[in-house]
């Protein structure tokens, strides 16, 4: 784990800051006048004269008093006034569907933190209490204090202020300590101090100041803001240091913080003894930066952000502010222009199409423990690992993450799958996306629920003993304003070169894979899944698009690298880093490639160079997207036809051992006119279900893990749509046709079922000794037939016939130590919805030497189907 620091509290700049160079002389005078009359009413007191002495400084103020009186009033509604317009400004700058809409359509109220309320009509009480030299009583009112600098007061206006803490909260000055406070729409601001309770002057444009006759900042304070009808108490956000630590800074600034999540981002904590939240973002190129939300009514004027240091890094705690705000950064870009934007850490976030971040903190406790330390006791690769592949939001449309822990766990139990496979979870504004155009990279979509209901679905597969994969996207994102598109103004998360920025095929931006901060952002990220939400694998979408310069560009429309190819340098070594990082950090998680092209290693190790020279990337398996489009090529045809494309069955064993394989049927196969599994099938109904119940029994046995894509583990004839996911009603028992569907579930189960109890169908898919060929050429018989083999050399015999014929009495050589055989599974069978032709009987090998053995089994083999045999 990352170390993290806290800033020391033994020190305080604050009390230790240089003493301003100049000061007005009306400001001098003011302090000095102020000193002896306290001095000299606490005299008076002691000597029984006090009541004189308040008499006589009560006469010689009261004509002043009406006149500052009558200004005050006037400036009140001038407040008010400005207050209501600049709410209706902040109305439409807001993010759709904020609550900003229903505070603009009321009167200012006071501000929505943890605060008391105390009528505004209530007059501050004075005490009678005598005053210590040095010490108010308990109401005064402060002395002017040494003016704000015009340059600072302007950069706070217009949101381009570096230092606001520097300027604004409580300052040793001469003559005592300084306090300001920058409140829009404030009518008064009051400084509570333990007995300490002073008005502060109004300075105009939301500014309050005054000079209080104190030798120290005090530790803690409140200030009093009054708005029209309330008055809010609360803590001074501008008198706290940083609540990020320096540590922390360093390793954002070199890009290497493993847990940025605890970094940046919103962050509820006690800081200084208050409880309030953090709030930190990287905007390099930001003039400045302010927090907008629902506790100031989308406005950030009042509420600037500080640089730290030369990191980018800005930051702001805000106390009394909790769980559920709403909140974005209203970023000033370099050309002075103001963006809101969402946070690109947010953990929470509002359901689209809002779009603001919500502030979180996680109280979901897990019961997984067990899952978790047993999930990498066998290496994956030599472990059962079939995978049911699902959209959440479609699976089941209209259920919430924990109504989907309810039924989700025990489905996929039930068929017997290894794991699940979510596609994308991350938040993202457009529902027809299916998640892979991702703004949110931090939070689970709230279309299903909160991030802790989202742990609640994970942890509840865990306890079922289902591993949960999530596809995660670091190759791109889309061009929304609001969110990381030019986040401060400028190129930040995307290549500042329009040509590598630009994805040609989708519309979206590309990220800088090349710059430090950025791979720290997605490298931090698959951690962050992994760590906080317990994902057991990530399944990196579209990695061939990260890897090739040149992917779907035309020439002239890209640059080769700095040794003249294609390939995308920086990208290779974010996904070697990604890689690496994850695999050190979280045993027995293991992530995937969908990686189209024969880029090499890489399931190949980082540490390990290949003929090319690099290294290899790291993955722990790979898609294998060649057997996919081969073996459906294939089964698409007639069967007369087959025999001329045979080799788009046996291809794939050229290659098998290259990578640590998956054989997918994914959502991407069976959608936008693709078609589903079973309507990809030639021939009539029966023949359709038949060649997919067969084609499912070749998938099964082949070297290599499983994917099946949500409906078509019962043969949903028509294609996916997110729009209302399965065709559940076709296992309506009411449904004439539901014996057909339901035959084809039975199937799968059984596979699965099968297949985890026989480790040569897994124990060595990565290892070539654990495969061979009995006929791989059989073609004009549209036969395969080949055996593989567990770690103690124990076979499983495979055969698909894909002709609709029955073939009796087809001999297959076998090894000779096998002394009987008994069929185990035969897709054909009568409970799946086939033709029943089986072979029940032990079958035993003949001395006759077959396709290169010694000894030899005749079989009848049933009409497209797939039989497997194991030693009887």
């Amino acid at each position: 784990m990352t170390p993290r620091t806290t800033p020391s509290s033994g020190s305080d700049p604050k009390k230790t800051a240089e003493k301003p160079a100049e000061q007005t002389s009306v400001a001098k005078k003011a302090t000095t006048k102020t000193v002896k009359a306290a001095e000299k009413a606490a005299e008076a007191m002691k000597k029984g004269t006090a009541k004189k002495a308040t008499s006589k400084a009560a006469a010689q103020k009261k004509a002043p008093a009406k006149k500052a009186a009558a200004k005050k009033a006037v400036a009140k509604k001038a407040v008010t006034k400005k207050a209501t317009a600049k709410t209706t400004a902040a109305k439409s700058t807001a993010s759709k569907g904020t609550t900003a809409k229903k505070a603009a359509a009321k009167k200012i109220p006071a501000q929505k933190a943890t605060a008391k309320k105390i009528p505004a009509q209530k007059a501050l009480p004075k005490s009678a209490e005598p005053v210590e030299p040095g010490v108010l009583a308990e109401a005064a009112v402060a002395a002017v204090s040494p003016a704000l600098d015009a340059a600072d007061r302007d950069r706070l206006l217009t949101g381009t202020h570096h230092d606001p803490h520097s300027v604004l909260g409580a300052h040793p000055v001469p003559g005592g300590v300084a306090f300001r406070a920058f409140r829009p729409y404030a009518l008064s601001v009051t400084v509570v101090a333990g007995n300490l309770r002073a008005e502060l002057h109004d300075d105009a444009e939301g500014f309050f100041s005054g000079l209080l006759p104190l030798t120290d900042v005090p530790e803690d304070y409140q200030l009093l803001v009054a708005y029209e009808g309330s008055v809010q108490e609360t803590e001074d956000a501008y008198r706290f240091l940083p609540a990020l630590g320096e540590l922390d800074l360093h390793l954002i600034g070199e890009g290497r913080h493993e847990e940025l999540w605890r970094a940046l981002g919103a962050e509820p904590m006690t800081h200084q003894g208050v409880t309030g939240t953090r709030f930190t973002v990287w905007a390099p190129n930001a003039r400045g930066v302010s927090l907008a939300g629902t506790f100031n009514f989308w406005d950030g004027t009042g509420y600037p952000m500080r640089s730290l240091g030369g990191t980018g890094v800005w930051e702001l705690f805000v106390p009394g502010i909790g769980e559920g705000e709403l909140y974005k950064f209203e970023i000033t870009r370099p050309d002075g222009s103001k963006t809101l934007r969402a946070d690109p850490l947010a953990r929470r976030t509002q359901t689209p199409p809002e779009t603001s971040s919500i502030v979180h903190a996680s109280h979901h406790e897990w019961g997984d423990a067990a899952w978790l330390e047993r999930r990498g006791s066998v290496p994956t690769h030599e472990a059962p690992f079939s995978v049911y592949e699902v959209h959440l939001a479609s699976w089941r449309p209209g259920l919430t993450y924990r109504q989907l822990a309810e039924q989700l766990p025990a489905y996929v139990k039930d068929l017997g799958f290894t794991h699940v496979e979510l596609m994308p979870v991350a938040e993202h504004p457009f529902g027809g996306s299916w998640g892979y155009q991702v703004t949110g990279f931090y939070a689970p979509t709230a279309r299903l629920g909160t991030p802790d209901d989202f742990k609640y679905l994970v942890d509840a597969l865990h306890q079922a003993g289902i591993g949960v994969l999530m596809d995660w996207v670091p190759a791109h994102f889309p061009r929304d304003d609001w969110a990381l598109a030019e986040f401060d103004g400028r190129p930040l998360y995307e290549h500042e070169d329009p040509l590598r920025s630009a994805h040609p095929d989708w519309g979206t931006l590309e990220f800088d894979f090349g710059r430090r901060e950025v791979r720290n952002f997605l490298v931090a990220n698959a951690l962050y899944w992994c760590e906080e939400f317990h994902i057991d694998g990530l399944r990196v979408d579209a990695v061939a698009s990260m890897l090739y310069l040149d992917y779907s560009r035309e020439p002239g429309q890209w640059v080769p690298n700095e040794h003249g190819g294609r390939e995308n340098l920086d990208a290779v070594a974010f996904l070697q880093e990604m890689n690496a990082t994850v695999y050190r950090r979280v045993p027995g998680v293991v992530t995937i490639a969908e990686e189209s092209t024969a880029w090499d290693g890489v399931t190949r190790p980082t540490h390990v160079a290949g003929p090319g020279g690099f290294g290899g990337l790291g993955f722990g398996l790979k898609w294998n997207m060649g057997w996919m489009h081969d073996s459906l090529e294939y089964v698409g045809k007639e069967p007369v036809h087959r025999k001329y494309h045979h080799d788009e069955m046996t291809f794939s064993m050229v290659y098998a051992y290259s990578e640590n394989y998956v054989l997918p049927i994914s959502h991407d196969e069976v959608v936008h006119g693709k078609r589903s599994l079973v309507s990809k099938m030639p021939g009539d109904w029966w023949q359709q279900r038949a060649n997919h119940r067969a084609y499912l029994g070749f998938m099964w046995a082949h070297p290599g893990k499983q994917l099946l894509f949500m409906g078509q583990e019962f043969a949903q004839g028509a294609e996916w749509s997110e729009a209302h996911g399965p065709d559940w009603w076709l296992l309506d028992p009411a449904y004439g046709a539901e014996p057909d569907h339901r035959g084809v579930r039975d199937l799968v189960r059984d596979l699965n079922t099968v297949y985890r109890h026989t480790p040569a169908l897994w124990q060595r898919d990565t290892d070539p000794s654990g495969f061979q060929w009995v006929v791989g050429d059989a073609a004009d018989d549209n036969v395969f037939a080949f055996l593989r083999f567990d770690a103690e050399g124990a076979p499983l015999l495979a055969v698909s016939n894909l002709s609709p014929v029955v073939r009796d009495e087809y001999r297959l050589g076998v090894p000779e130590d096998v002394l009987a055989w008994q069929e185990t599974l035969n897709t054909d069978a009568a409970r799946y919805g086939g033709s029943d032709v089986i072979n029940p009987d032990p079958i035993k090998p003949e001395p006759q030497g077959w396709h290169g053995r010694p000894a030899s089994i005749r079989l009848t083999l049933p009409p497209l189907a797939t039989v497997w045999l194991r030693p009887a």
